[in-house]
């Protein structure tokens, strides 16, 4: 891959296209083997940045990238999220950022991950019912102890980012950004000053699926599929951005992939960049 690198925090080094790992949830031991086979060719491909969660699964996705790849490769991170509770006592998935509760699933992501520190801890959701100073003050907690070496947070506004890097140092913000939605534009925008690694979720999503036309016009100039000409034009929009596009698909993986070495003309650029101009922001 030739899309460059990170150093998240200004320290670990990361090639910028990452895998997201989201979608890998077996339910059959066939299923399990292919998942497992997926994981370990995005390595072989020279991926070095895996986003995991403990929503995903609650767990069994960080148990199934362990099964994959451990012991890691040394250039590999692992970046995981918590703060989201599972199902219980009949009501549904909930925020839950109370401290005991995320040093209980910081503790079960070292566990499951077979790690003794995490590289990258995100916060997956600010916590409304709790302060985002107890919320991020006990990743900090965490981070003194040894148990995290990164602090990140997910889906978060610029007011947000800027209370959290007030109270610990802010590595990486993962919040929801694509060619055709960029209601996070100004979080980006702030990340870029700062020097903190964007993580854009539905890095692809609508952009492809959607068969926007324009970008489907710039595949076809380009030949290349709409996912590789929405991926590309990520990995230009601001060094700091480092997309990680997920799949269950190896041929799939291969082609995402197979984009960090995809360039556009300025003026293919160009028409992407006015996509955001004509479409409604998603909420």
């Amino acid at each position: 891959m030739t899309a460059g690198t990170f150093h998240i925090g200004g320290e670990r080094a990361v090639g910028r296209l990452g895998f997201g790992a989201m979608h890998l949830r077996p339910e059959s031991p066939a299923e399990r083997e292919s998942c497992v086979a997926v994981a370990r060719r995005a390595v072989e491909l020279g991926v070095t940045l895996i986003d995991t969660a403990h929503l995903y699964g609650w767990g069994a996705n960080e148990e199934l990238l362990a099964e994959a790849l451990y012991p890691y490769p040394q250039e590999l991170l692992v970046a995981t999220k918590v703060g989201v509770a599972p199902p219980a006592d009949g009501r549904e998935a909930d925020l839950c950022g109370r401290p005991e509760f995320l040093r209980e699933q910081v503790e079960e992501g070292l566990r499951r991950l077979r790690v003794d520190r995490l590289e990258l801890l995100q916060l997956h959701r600010v916590d409304p019912k709790v302060p985002l100073a107890d919320q991020v003050g006990t990743l900090a907690e965490l981070r003194a102890e040894g148990k995290i070496v990164h602090i990140g947070l997910s889906e978060v506004t610029v007011a947000q980012l800027e209370e959290a890097r007030g109270i610990v140092e802010v590595a990486s913000v993962q919040n929801r950004y694509n060619v055709l939605d960029r209601e996070y534009e100004d979080v980006l925008e702030a990340c870029e000053a700062a020097g903190i690694a964007f993580l854009p979720w539905r890095p692809v999503n609508p952009a492809a699926s959607l068969g926007a036309r324009e970008v489907a016009a710039v595949a076809a100039e380009a030949g290349a599929a709409p996912a590789q000409v929405a991926l590309a034009w990520l990995l230009a929009r601001s060094p700091v951005v480092l997309p990680i596009p997920g799949t269950t698909r190896i041929a799939h993986l291969e082609q995402n992939v197979a984009a960090a070495d995809l360039r556009l003309s300025d003026e293919q650029y160009a028409r992407l960049d006015r996509l955001a101009a004509a479409r409604p922001a998603s909420t």
